[in-house]
Formats: C-alpha cells, sequence, structure tokens
C-alpha cells in the first residue's frame, strides 16, 4: 500500500494508515468480486478478461470508456492526479504490457501484438475529444504525489475541489 498508493517516503497518520490497511484487506478477493475471474486465451499472457468482479468491468471487452467524450449534457471536469502515480501511468508496473517490456513478464510478443497500455495518454485523449465537443476540463498533476491525492495533498485536493464546486477555479482552454 505505502508503495503504490502513496508515493514514498509518505506515509499516512499511523491511525489512518491502520484504517486504510483494514479497508483494504477488507476487499472480498473472489472471482464474483475483485479482481474477477479470467477466461483463458491462447494469446500471451494466456488469460483474458472473464464475466465477473470488478476488474473485468471495466475491461474493453465490456466497457467503452472512451464513449464517455459523447455524454451530454457536458458538466466542467476537473482531473486530479499525482505525478508519481505508479498504478495509472503510461509505464504502469500494473500493466502486462509494460511489464513485458521490460522483461519483468516472459514471453511477451511485442508491442505490436500486446502494446503497453498508455494510461494517461488515453485519459487525456478522451477529455480532449469531450472538450473538441464542447466539454471543458481541467487537469491537476501534484508534483511529489502517488496515486491517492486525496490522501498525499488533502489540503490542496480540497481547496482545489471548494474552488472548483465553487466556480473559482478557471477552466483551461488550450
Amino acid at each position: 500500500m505505502n508503495t503504490f498508493y502513496f508515493k514514498p517516503p509518505f506515509q499516512p497518520a499511523p491511525d489512518r494508515e491502520e484504517m486504510y490497511l483494514t479497508s483494504l484487506l477488507s476487499t472480498r478477493v473472489t472471482p464474483g468480486n475483485y479482481p474477477g475471474d479470467l477466461t483463458a486465451s491462447s494469446n500471451w499472457p494466456n488469460a483474458a478478461p472473464g464475466t465477473q468482479g470488478v476488474n473485468n468491468a471495466l475491461s474493453p471487452k465490456y466497457l467503452n470508456q472512451a464513449a464517455f467524450a459523447n455524454i451530454g449534457p457536458k458538466p466542467p471536469i476537473l482531473w486530479v492526479r499525482g505525478a508519481d502515480d505508479q498504478i495509472v501511468s503510461d509505464t504502469s508496473f500494473f500493466d502486462f504490457g509494460f511489464l513485458g517490456q521490460i522483461g519483468a513478464v516472459p514471453g511477451w510478443p511485442g508491442a505490436e501484438a500486446y502494446p503497453p497500455q498508455p494510461m494517461v495518454k488515453q485519459i487525456r485523449t478522451v477529455l480532449n475529444t469531450y472538450r473538441a465537443q464542447g466539454g471543458q476540463y481541467h487537469e491537476v498533476v501534484l508534483p511529489d504525489c502517488g496515486h491517492s491525492p486525496h490522501v498525499e495533498k488533502q489540503e490542496k485536493v480540497l481547496r482545489l475541489f471548494t474552488e472548483f464546486v465553487g466556480g473559482h477555479l478557471t477552466i483551461s482552454q488550450p
């Protein structure tokens, strides 16, 4: 938790750390919940999304997140992320394509067959399409921060959110 959710050396206060860890460990790890089940595949890495569970619900097999750009009406969006997020990243250690590319998972067939997923670039692409279709978004990248800006930079995130909801945070356009 302290390695991936937070950017070291950040550590929450001991009582908060215990609360976060207890919550994390309360997750039901089952095929029907987290992470979900798998389907055998003849393609590397020999597994594909199954039909149950949280991670499978987010799979492109079932969910086209790019369609978000087409919603209407288009409320303004505030995207706050940590600059050092290791989970949602263009070089995520949670991405088999990236792990294969760096040799951490053997047998990687190459970028043409199984490319790493540039997650930040993909999110930004959807949001830029959203903007091109009349929406607005504001991206705030917090330096020295990992996957959990709301924990690591609580005061900054609260200020950004309050300014955004109150209409006092300027949504910049390119």
